[in-house]
């Protein structure tokens, strides 16, 4: 990565990536939640994709507010 961004354009791009995280949470809990009468295997699988994001919205929660959770 070459370019170089001010602090205004990092906050704007880790708070993008906060986002996508975020909602790819979300759509993996649901599809955790439709697998689980059906393929439990999968909904775990999802499940475990699920905690995923999580973790990466939480560290990415800490960056853009410290001390906030």
């Amino acid at each position: 990565m070459t370019d170089v961004v001010d602090s205004d354009e990092l906050m704007r791009r880790i708070q993008r990536a906060r986002a996508c995280a975020a909602e790819e949470e979300r759509s993996w809990r649901a599809r955790s939640d439709e697998l689980e009468p059906s393929d439990p295997q999968a909904a775990r699988d999802a499940a475990v994709r699920t905690l995923a994001y999580e973790a990466v919205t939480r560290v990415l929660d800490e960056v853009l507010r410290p001390g906030g959770r």
